[in-house]
């Protein structure tokens, strides 16, 4: 007779919704399937048969199994998935999936590196995870099979969810099974399934056909050769449970009273008698009939889980390979276990119950010694606790009603998953701890969960839980060791951007702390550590004291203080407070100029380089890179930061990375490379709650379309960044200056970017200064000169700034110097600063390069030196070739009042929208249009905008009116503004 029936019985309607799936998926649309059931219901069997019809397919499989004891180590399903296709078929490789190489390490030991990596968070690894399928599904499709959710860890339920989320638009199916039991596993079904992001399947129990074709599976016969009175006793005590039928089958035939006759008749004895009252008790009789040694192996391996390494079974039983092996042999014959996994060492129960019914055999007192012998066995041949066997030990104890001596197996096996980043797997751990342990013990494992909370992101708990560790009594930790916590928090805090709980931090750290209020020369570590998270909670927008009076003598003291703190942070042997220090004072030592700044950054890089800081050191590379973008236009040091953080694994540093990179492209007019470079990134950093990069790529792309004088596309970009959290700022003077003043300029309103850039100088008079490409130290000037506002002694203030070393503000500075030159009568000089400017920035800033010379050229021909005509036809060229016609009208215009002849420029049809363009609207009048979409602009302001008169304007909107057939301005304002939302 078969163990188990070898059909899927009873599963029609749900083995459909798997077809539809793998239909979608072959279309590489992906999606979710979950199956919910109690214990031996068919989950696994489901899902085995779909995985099947996946293969026969051709689409890729992957299977993973969560472990019942939940302590087997973080991401332990995942990592069995992609062992189980890597034994086959190989892990790809793909250019694609280099930068996420180190992240998968995780869960891939081939890609595992021996020098120091990033601490990557879930959510990266699940950005990692979801490209790696995505890779494999390229070609036919990728199936990921997961069982048993309800046992799964924290951090594999965290990329469950992440997946659900992402799988739509990519060739990835995920198949998951699930116990309906409360818990996180069940909530995050629930949730899919309300959010329609996944199909859940519930399966219910067979009713009396299927269970006579389960029977008549297992027995190899017709189904109508089964007993009516067999049927009915499975049906009855079975409850239409698929394995709960098989295992009472199985005891039937055992005793005699089901057997099967050579021509297939099947006779039924006493079925009364035959059968066990219970699973329980049928386990019970077949354990008796096996020898004592292995029963006693069962009984162990049960302990252990539903799924065991032989090597810690060993350990457990003490007993040589040779004599185990011949115990498993034995116990696989009684069809109890059965080897798992494609390797050497892994076993399992040949289902979840039949452990679960094993240990119910043993009484209470039984079942603990048991647990004790098997805890004491591992730990004296492994006093290390390789590999899962820390948390293993915790639940033995506990089962042993060992409290103390599980709590602090639970408590290192917390610490373990804490060093490798598995925040939520820690906080689980370090709470089962510190319900288990005596009082006096409690504390320190308290305190432990405060920082892993603040780990996982749960802040909020992390500070109550800091709170009460002051009334904890007699066990409390010291005075210095709750500082340190409050310390910790109050950086979380920081990073959160959460200013008014760092504070509340900070003040608890300081009620701890010796010599609090001392003075500078006696900083502790400890000081050295509120110093730093002080100065960085002083540049938050909206902290005290910003808006007052003296934003300098703030920035002053914070980085007199960061200074004295990264030199007590190097002695105290600190090395991440010393990193905190140096990365602080290379933000306030702008104000000193780059050099002090990149000097404070390369001792930034030379800590975490000693003492093997991978974040740290990347993080200084990228600032470095960035600095040397701005004092060259250079982006080939932070390129190179970007493949040192690719290579690293270090995912959300990349993003960081890239976002840079795309502003810059937008900054040396590479509009179509920093399109590409926003549209790669923008969706990954949602996906992963990269919520700073993600607000500042969407910042580039409202600053690519405002440099292409878009302000429609511009104000739609803007406002999705307000929406993500981007009002308030430390990019508001880039949000004012570097896009809503630069628009301006490409629409030919000077007094809109005047406004914009008056509103720059305002805020940052206010506040310490982070960001000097907004405008106040290179546009704002070259504007203020122009109009008269400034003279050469305001200029010479700017230019001995140390912001005026920086390319971007250079060139502006050059232009206004070249303009007062000639404004003087010194033609000859002013002209070579002109060449300086042309030879030195045309082709690294091409957009405001062209810019600065059409404002330039206009003083020039009122003061009558340079070469204004040719600059003006460069820049009409530039500016007609890119689409910006309010500004290549500009020069037209004065083109024409120079005298200059004028190319005539008929282009631009292509850009009509086919409706109007039949109608025989010209480039010009659809330029008039698109400008009525912008609001209620006069004539006069439509004629400044295209370099035309008022005259011209009420014209073309007269032809307009009469080619469009609408009867007034109002009428042609609600047709401009549905052509320009069409795509």
């Amino acid at each position: 007779m078969r163990v188990t029936s070898p059909v899927t019985v009873g599963r029609s309607g749900e083995l459909t919704v798997v077809d539809e799936a793998l239909a979608r998926l072959r279309a590489s649309r992906g999606g979710t399937v979950f199956v919910l059931g109690e214990a031996g219901i068919g989950k696994s069997r489901l899902a085995r048969e779909g995985a099947d019809r996946a293969a026969a397919l051709g689409v890729r499989v992957l299977r993973g199994r969560s472990s019942a004891t939940g302590l087997t180590g973080p991401l332990r399903p995942l990592a069995e998935a992609l062992a189980s296709y890597s034994r086959v078929g190989g892990l790809p490789v793909d250019p694609e999936l280099e930068p996420y190489r180190p992240a998968l390490a995780r869960v891939v030991p081939e890609w595992r590196r021996a020098e120091a990596t990033y601490p990557e968070t879930m959510v990266e690894f699940a950005e990692a995870l979801l490209r790696l399928l995505a890779v494999l599904g390229r070609e036919h499709g990728c199936l990921l099979v997961l069982e048993d959710l309800h046992e799964a860890d924290h951090e594999t339920l965290a990329v469950v969810d992440y997946l659900v989320g992402n799988l739509a638009a990519l060739p990835v199916l995920l198949v998951a099974t699930s116990r309906p039991e409360s818990g996180a596993a069940l909530d995050l079904v629930g949730e899919a399934g309300r959010g329609r992001t996944a199909d859940v399947l519930t399966l219910r129990p067979l009713d009396v056909p299927g269970v006579r074709a389960v029977a008549a599976g297992c027995l190899g016969v017709e189904e109508d050769r089964v007993p009516a009175a067999v049927v009915d006793r499975l049906a009855g005590d079975g409850g239409g449970n698929p394995y709960l039928v098989e295992e009472l089958l199985a005891a039937m035939v055992e005793a005699g009273a089901v057997r099967v006759a050579p021509d297939g008749l099947v006779a039924a004895g006493d079925l009364a008698t035959g059968v066990p009252g219970s699973v329980v008790q049928s386990h019970a009789q077949r354990l008796g009939r096996l020898d004592p040694v292995v029963g006693h192996l069962l009984l162990t391996a049960a302990c252990l889980g539903p799924r065991f390494s032989v090597a810690t079974l060993r350990m457990a039983l003490g007993v040589s390979e040779q004599h185990l092996f011949a115990r498993l042999r034995a116990a696989a014959r009684a069809g109890f276990v059965v080897p798992v996994g494609g390797g050497t060492d892994g076993y399992a129960f040949r289902h979840r119950l039949t452990a679960e019914a094993l240990l119910a055999v043993p009484t209470p007192p039984e079942h603990a010694a048991l647990a004790r012998r098997a805890a004491t066995a591992l730990e004296n041949a492994d006093p290390l606790l390789a590999e899962d066997r820390c948390g293993l030990v915790a639940e033995l104890w506990t089962a042993a009603g060992e409290r103390g001596r599980a709590s602090a197996a639970y408590a290192e096996a917390g610490r373990r998953a804490e060093s490798g980043g598995a925040w939520a797997s820690a906080v689980a751990l370090f709470e089962r701890a510190a319900e288990l342990a005596p009082a006096p013990d409690r504390p320190p494992v308290v305190e432990h969960l405060a920082q892993a909370l603040a780990g996982a992101g749960e802040l909020e708990r992390a500070f109550e839980l800091a709170e009460t560790l002051g009334m904890a009594g007699p066990g409390a930790p010291a005075a210095g060791r709750r500082a340190d916590l409050h310390l910790r928090l109050a950086w979380d805090a920081v990073l959160a951007e959460r200013g008014a709980d760092a504070r509340r931090q900070l003040t608890a750290a300081r009620a701890l702390m010796p010599r609090a209020g001392g003075p500078v020369d006696g900083m502790s570590g400890q000081g050295a550590a509120l110093a730093v998270v002080e100065g960085h909670l002083a540049l938050l927008p909206g902290s005290p004291g910003h808006g007052g009076p003296d934003p300098a003598v703030r920035t002053e003291e914070a980085e007199r203080s960061a200074r004295r703190a990264a030199e007590v942070a190097e002695r105290a042997s600190l090395p991440v407070v010393a990193c905190q220090a140096w990365h602080l004072l290379a933000l306030l030592g702008r104000e000193r100029g780059f050099d002090h700044a990149d000097a404070c950054l390369e001792r930034m890089l030379a800590v975490a380089e000693r003492h093997s800081l991978p974040l740290w050191r990347v993080g200084a590379l990228v600032r470095l890179g960035v600095n040397a973008f701005m004092r060259t236009g250079s982006s080939a040091r932070l390129e190179a930061a970007r493949r040192t953080a690719r290579a690293l694994g270090a995912i959300v540093l990349t993003q960081d990375t890239e976002g840079m990179l795309a502003m810059h492209a937008v900054l040396r007019g590479e509009y179509e490379e920093a399109r590409e470079a926003v549209d790669r990134s923008l969706g990954a950093t949602a996906r992963l709650h990269n919520l700073s990069t993600h607000r500042y790529l969407l910042l580039t792309s409202a600053t690519l379309a405002a440099h292409r004088g878009n302000r429609d596309a511009m104000d739609q970009e803007l406002e999705r960044f307000h929406r993500a959290g981007g009002a308030d700022s430390f990019l508001t003077p880039v949000v004012l200056g570097l896009c809503r003043a630069f628009c301006a300029l490409m629409e030919e309103d000077r007094p809109a970017a005047t406004a914009e850039l008056a509103a720059v100088a305002a805020w940052e008079a206010a506040q310490p200064q982070v960001f000097y490409l907004s405008g106040s130290h290179g546009l704002g000037p070259l504007l203020d000169v122009l109009s008269n506002r400034a003279d050469r002694e305001v200029l010479r203030e700017h230019t001995g700034a140390p912001a005026a070393e920086l390319a971007w503000n250079q060139q502006f500075l050059l232009l206004a110097e070249a303009v007062l030159l000639g404004r003087d009568g010194r033609a000859g000089e002013a002209a070579a600063v002109l060449a300086t400017v042309r030879e030195t920035y045309a082709a690294l800033f091409p957009a405001a390069h062209h810019l600065g010379m059409r404002l330039v050229a206009e003083a020039a021909l009122d003061d009558g030196w340079g070469d204004p005509v040719v600059w003006l036809r460069a820049a009409e060229e530039y500016f007609h070739t890119t689409g910006v016609t309010a500004v290549a009208g500009a020069c037209r215009a004065l083109l024409r009042r120079s005298g200059a002849g004028v190319r005539q420029r008929r282009a631009g049809r292509e850009r009509i929208p086919a409706a109007v363009r039949e109608l025989g609207v010209t480039p010009r009048e659809y330029e008039v249009l698109a400008l009525l979409a912008s609001g209620r602009p006069s004539n006069p302001e439509i004629a400044r905008r295209l370099s035309i008169s008022p005259r011209t304007v009420e014209k073309h909107i007269a032809g307009l009116v009469r080619k469009t057939g609408r009867t007034d301005r109002s009428a042609l304002r609600a047709l401009a503004g549905l052509l320009i939302r069409e795509p």
